[in-house]
This record gives C-alpha cells, structure tokens and sequence, in this order.
C-alpha cells in the first residue's frame, strides 16, 4: 500500500529582502501542475501553531497586485562554472589545454573541465572526466567524433596536472594526467593517444570550465556536465605538447609566446571575474557563486591567508548544486505605498489548498524613524539555515541529538527532492564539502509562517528561526507599541545610522550570525547610549561576510573551533568575499559577553525549562524589570518546549568579558542530560559535562548599564519569546518585557557604571 505525502506546488522568493515606501520588490513565482494562483499582500502578526497558542493572524493588506494569475513552471540553473566569451584568440587548429584539478567525485558520471563544443556536441572540443573517473578529450572534426581517454581513474581530493593537445599537421590527439603525489599501488599517471579523422574548428564558441553550455532562457544560462571540486591555473597553449612538456612550461615563470591564455584564479578573489593574464586577455566570470580563495596544489602550509599569498590560493572549487540566483520571470511587482507600517508583510500565493508565502520587511522611510524601537530581524541567521537538511540528511545523527523522531514536512520533502533549491550554510554538498555561501534569491522554503524546523522538539514542533521570531511582533502589537523593523543587511549596509535612530533595539530570539560592520555598528550603539535588548540566545556567534557585488549572498568559513556541522580545510579559514577571517567572534577577541553580559554556554533540542531569580533581582538597579512580579519562578511556561529558558542559552561569565557591573537577574534550573556545551567550552572530555551536571550549562537573565545613559537587558535563551504570549499575554515574561520596555523608552539615562 503505498500513501501519497503533501506536496507543495507554488514556490517563490522576491528579488529584496526589504524595502522602504516609494520602492519596488518583485516576486517570482513556479507553480507545477497548476492552471493559475490568486496573490495578495498579508501582514503577518502570528503563526503560532501551538495548542495553547494565539494561533494564526495576519492582516490582509489592499495592494494593486491583489488578483488572479496564470501559473507557470519555471526551472532552477543549479551548479557552479565559468564562462569565458568567444573571442578568436582562444582559436587554433594546433593546440593544448592543461590545467591543475582536484576532483572530489571522480565516480559521479560524466563532467567538464574546459570545453569549447557546441550544446549537441558536433563541434568542437571537450576535456572532461568520464563515467570510470578517467580523463577524456572529446573532439568533434570535420570527419567524426573522437574521444580518447587515459583509462585510468583519477584520485579522489588529490592533485593532478591534467591536460589534452591537438596537433593539426600530425592528426593526433593526446591526453595526460599527472597526479602531484602518487603511493605504491596507487599511481593514477596515463597519457593516450588517437588520430583524428579531420579538422577541429571551435571558432564563435566560448570556453567553459566545470560545466557545458547548455542554453540560454531569459536571463538565465543552464549549464550540464558539472564538474564537482578545484580547478587551477588553466592555460591554453598554441602548440601540441605531451603532459611533461606540458608541466614543464606550466611551471615556468614567464610567459611563452605559445601562449594563448592563462587565467590566475588567485585574482580577483572577492568577485566574480577570473582573469587572463596574458597579452590576450581573455577574462571571463563565474556563475552561481564557486568556493574561492581555495588551496592550490602548490600551498606550503606556512600562509594562511590568502591576502598574502594569492598565487597559493589560486584554485576555485565548483559544486554541482551550487546557486546564487534562480533567475526567474517576474510575475509581479509591488511599489510599497506611502503610509504603510513599518513591519513583516508577504505575498500570500494561494490556489486552492495550494499556497505559499514570500516574506518581507517593510522599512519606515529611508533615513527616517516612525516609532522609538526597532526589531532588528535576524535574517543573517535565516539565511545561514535557509533550506536546512540536517533532519533528513543528518540520518540518526539528529535524532539522537534531539532526542526524539524528526518531523518532516512537505517543505522537507520538497528539498529531498530538489537539490536544485540549494542548501543552508549547516549542510555539505553532493562532494561533501561544506556549504559556505547561502542566498536569497531562491526560495527559502523554511523561512515562512508555520514552518518549523524538522529537529527541533519532538517531531520538529518547536518554533525555529523567523517563526520564533513571530510572538515578539505580536506581543508589540498586543500592546499597541510602535515598532520599526530592519533587516540585518540593512545593518550591515547602514551600521551605526540605522540604529542611531531609535532609543530601544531589540533583537530576535537567534542572532548567530554577524559580519563586522553589524558587529561594529550594535557595539557603537551601546556605548553612545543605546538600550539594547537581547531577546535570545546564542548569539553574535559566527563571523560572516557578504559579497560587495553580489547582493543576498553571505559567507561563513567555519574555522578552528565552535558548535559546527562541518569544518573548513585547513588553511581556508579566510572569508573570499571580504578577506576576514572566518570563525567564531569569541576566538577573535570579541566575546558576545562583553556587548550583552551572557554568551554561548550550551544546548540541547528536547525541552526548556524555568528562571530562578537570585538576589541580583532584589537589586534597587533592577526594580523597574521586576515591578509588580513577585514570582521567585520565571517562565515556567512556553511554546518552546515548556519554557521560558532552553534551546541554546548564554551565561555570564566575568572571565570571558562580561562587564563587572553586570547583575545575573535569574538563572535557568533543571536543563536535561541531552544539553551540552559547544567545543570551545570543553578543554577536556568528562561524563559531568552535560546541562543536568554541568553549572556553567545554564541560561542567565541579566542587565547592565553602559556608557552614555544606555543599558543592555538579556534573557540568554532562544525559548524565551515562545513565552510571551502565554495565557493572552498575562504571565511573567511578558509582564517583564513590559516593564523592560517602560524603562528602555524612557529617556532619562541609566546611570553611568
């Protein structure tokens, strides 16, 4: 008996993430198996889905895009490559192409390396990897086809100086593959030869690496044939030469006048051109953003960072399921209207039970504030999950990390189908290598309302991410308090401007990932007086960068330490977009504690637990949070997991930062034994370590004030929000943000610490 699971069948994503009044987004949309769809702009305000929860709201908001439309299906241009345009110098009848490769799947079928051959293959030469793993040149004449291989299969993540030539006068063909290392027994060199039975003519083409031109459709280029890990140093010659010659004028310092092109990868890093720097100068770009700023063969070992050493970093790994931009047709636009609240809206696209929602901030008008407090939305953080895998690719491993089942949704089912949508920056691709770049320009099927994450409580039913996020907009509109919402890109772009306008900054529930100029312009905030205050857990964690060219694209390398899902190489800590170095902020002398008081202590997926509050609460500094509460248990309660502390919690710790005047408010009992601390807490292993053992594995309320009258209040738990709204709003946590909030808004100025 087979049963039929849910499937979604409208998908879409908009070209911004946010926009102001007097400005346009535009929304794409693919709908499989339908005829047409019905769009409307919401305001969303809830999706508590919890059975004690305030359940479903929005508000439906009149807009001209308000209507009905035809549906069409519209196809992804997944999977990493370059492009170099034709031009005549790549031309010869005589010829060789050689390169420096590291393959990461050799056995995965057919993939290009160069190729300069029509789409049907009838003209035109290819070097590639074929179905054994073997290198093969592949060369459509005159008088046939021709392909020759080496018939030895290339080694997995090793270096091998590959390459063909085409002699014209002679009517041969040969190619070579020379592995940088080879073990007794596990020699992969080869070199084959084969007449050619007439006349190579690639002229009006252009040359590929890591895929073949397919077609082109709109805006979008497809490509086939990808070729899964590093490419190096590629050099077109205008002579034949066998793989010795070949490497011997590869490695030469100058510049042969047999020389056609030479493109250094180790150029132009952060962008997405590769250079020639030959006479030539046959420059091309790479499409859907390939891993740069990579090892090459000739690494020492003794630079790591590429700014200071490029020529070793010349090497860009493709990936076959890489994306930047899905490049569909618009299907309609919105010019937001003046007069429209600041907050998080979406297109609604519904057709029948069919339906799908494109979230965006509206902003307050450029450069303008229309209320004293700000939500500075997490959206780093969304997309550094964007399309997760981790319950369905994970296995076990996530079960037993949650302890409980995982829940799949259609959401993820639609993923497991759909590599072509791209993976979150927690996942690795088809080659196991590490996903270090996530966009917004596809659809992010778990950054919607009512979406939960897969593992995250039983059965995936705790709120995650922009769906946690939720209840604190709700609350805000509970209580009829005006609130701007921002982006995090708009912090990085804007910095300290952007919060400079309003008196009280909140953050969301999970604001892991930061880039300097985020970090830099909330920590200038606080010392000219903001108030902040830090609603979750797990904070300014990761150092992130973003493409200058690029919009919507982020990068993370995942360095020497820290809670990770996957490591990067060694000696590929460095960001490619900015050339930061990648990690963990703690590990680079900017510790979460000393901006907000707590930092990352720990976490655990099954449950959340209470506040108890210590004699810090019974400060006169703090009297204004705890005015008319008198509950010594604080947020025994909640959506996420039972209550108001869990899922990653932060301490205060004075070693690590936490200024000295910082009052511990209340502190979390009774975490369960499946809570651990994240590596960088653990200098030995101990059976003591985890959250029912463990004292530091806690999450601490506190607040602090700061320079310039302003203070910074943090409840150190991603479960806090999930309380908010607990019995209408009337319980503890909330009665404490309230009077949070009082106090924050209020000018007058905390007193200096």
């Amino acid at each position: 008996m087979s049963v039929e699971l849910p499937r979604k069948r409208i998908i879409g994503y908009a070209d911004e993430l946010s926009v102001a009044p007097g400005e346009t987004i535009a929304f794409k949309a693919s709908c499989e198996g339908l005829e047409n769809y019905e769009a409307s702009i919401v305001r969303l305000i809830s999706a508590d889905l919890h059975p004690d929860g305030r359940g479903w709201i929005e508000e439906a908001v009149a807009s001209p895009i308000d209507g009905g439309y035809p549906a069409r299906e519209q196809a992804i241009p997944a999977g990493s490559w370059a492009i170099v345009p034709a031009k005549p110098c790549l031309c010869a009848e005589t010829f060789s192409i050689a390169a420096w490769v590291w393959p990461t799947t050799p056995m995965k079928g057919d993939q290009v390396i160069a190729r300069r051959m029509t789409a049907d293959g009838t003209r035109g030469w290819s070097l590639g990897i074929d179905s054994d793993g073997a290198l093969s040149m592949q060369i459509a004449t005159s008088g046939g086809s021709v392909t020759v291989a080496t018939g030895v299969t290339l080694g997995k993540r090793v270096w091998c100086f590959v390459g063909a030539s085409v002699d014209g006068e002679s009517g041969t063909v040969t190619v070579w593959q020379r592995p940088q290392k080879s073990w007794p027994g596990h020699d992969a060199t080869a070199e084959a030869r084969s007449a050619l039975p007439g006349h190579v003519d690639a002229g009006g083409l252009p040359l590929t690496f890591a895929a073949a031109f397919d077609r082109e459709q709109g805006d979008q280029t497809f490509g086939t044939g990808f070729y899964n890990g590093k490419i190096e140093a590629p050099r077109l010659y205008r002579m034949a030469m066998n793989g010795a010659e070949a490497q011997a004028r590869q490695d030469a310092p100058d510049h042969q006048t047999s020389l056609i092109a030479s493109w250094d990868f180790g150029r132009d890093i952060t962008g997405t051109r590769i250079s020639d720097t030959s006479a030539n100068q046959a420059h091309g770009h790479v499409l859907n953003v390939p891993t740069r700023g990579m090892k090459g063969h000739n690494w020492t070992g003794e630079i790591l960072d590429w700014k200071a050493a490029p020529h070793q970093y010349g090497a860009i790994h493709f990936h076959d399921d890489d994306i930047y931009d899905c490049g569909w047709l618009t299907e309609f636009s919105l010019t937001v209207p003046d007069g429209w609240k600041s907050g998080i809206y979406a297109a609604k696209l519904q057709s029948g039970e069919d339906q799908d929602y494109i979230p965006f901030v509206v902003l307050p008008p450029r450069g303008e504030a229309t209320a004293d407090v700000l939500f500075l939305m997490p959206s780093a953080s969304y997309m550094a999950y964007a399309n997760e895998h981790s319950a369905s690719h994970g296995g076990g491993f996530m079960q037993s990390f949650s302890n409980g089942l995982s829940g799949l949704s259609a959401q993820d089912l639609l993923l497991n189908e759909r590599p072509d949508l791209g993976y979150s920056l927690y996942d690795v691709h088809s080659d196991g290598s590490g996903v270090a770049y996530s966009s917004r320009l596809r659809p992010i099927l778990n950054m919607r309302p009512g979406v939960t994450n897969a593992w995250v409580g039983p059965a995936g039913t705790f709120p995650w991410q922009f769906n946690a996020d939720l209840p604190l907009l709700d609350f805000m509109h509970h209580h009829g308090i005006a609130c701007d919402v921002a982006t995090d890109e708009d912090l990085h772009d804007e910095g300290l401007g952007l919060l400079s306008r309003y008196q009280v900054v909140m953050t969301g529930s999970h604001p892991e990932y930061y880039s300097k100029p985020m970090l830099d312009g909330l920590q200038a905030y606080t010392e000219r007086g903001g108030r902040l205050m830090y609603l979750g857990g797990n904070g300014f964690y990761w150092r992130v960068a973003y493409h200058p060219d690029l919009p919507g694209v982020m990068e993370l390398r995942r360095g020497e330490d820290g809670i990770r899902d996957w490591v990067a190489e060694g000696g590929e800590y460095y960001h490619s977009l900015d050339g930061s170095y990648g990690g963990m902020w703690e590990r680079q002398g900017r510790p979460i504690h000393a901006l907000a008081g707590v930092g990352m202590a720990g976490q655990g997926f099954d449950s959340s637990t209470y506040y108890r509050r210590t004699s810090d609460s019974h400060d006169p500094r703090a009297a204004f949070i705890f005015e008319g509460i008198e509950d010594e248990i604080i947020g025994d309660f909640g959506a996420v997991g039972g209550g108001a502390a869990g899922i990653e919690v932060d301490r205060c710790d004075y070693t690590k930062g936490s200024p000295p005047n910082t009052l511990v408010l209340a502190s979390s009992e009774g975490l369960s034994d499946t809570y651990y601390p994240g590596p960088e807490e653990i200098d030995n292993a101990s059976p003591l370590i985890d959250g029912s053992q463990n004292p530091n594995l806690r999450a601490d309320l506190t607040f602090m004030e700061t320079s310039g009258g302003g203070a910074v209040f943090s409840t150190g738990s991603i479960a806090w929000m999930g309380s908010l709204t607990w019995n209408g709003f009337d319980n503890n946590v909330a009665a404490i943000m309230r009077n949070v909030l009082k106090r924050f808004r209020d000018p007058e100025p905390f007193p200096e610490p």
